[in-house]
């Protein structure tokens, strides 16, 4: 997660198994979910973990 936030300039707020029946849906619900709320989520995929994660712009960016 670490490498993730350096590379990306974000924080992770969530994480989703890639291999999971529904696929990236439950990244893409999580992060609209946090978007009605005002936060700037999008979900990017890590292929080293092989997970979704639902990531924001990290402080000060």
């Amino acid at each position: 997660m670490l490498e993730v936030s350096a590379v990306m300039g974000a924080k992770v707020l969530e994480r989703f198994p890639a291999g999971a029946p529904r696929g990236s849906w439950p990244a893409e619900e999580y992060a609209a979910a946090c978007r009605e709320q005002g936060e700037p989520a999008t979900v990017v995929m890590d292929l080293k973990s092989d997970a979704f994660l639902v990531v924001v712009p990290a402080e000060g960016d």
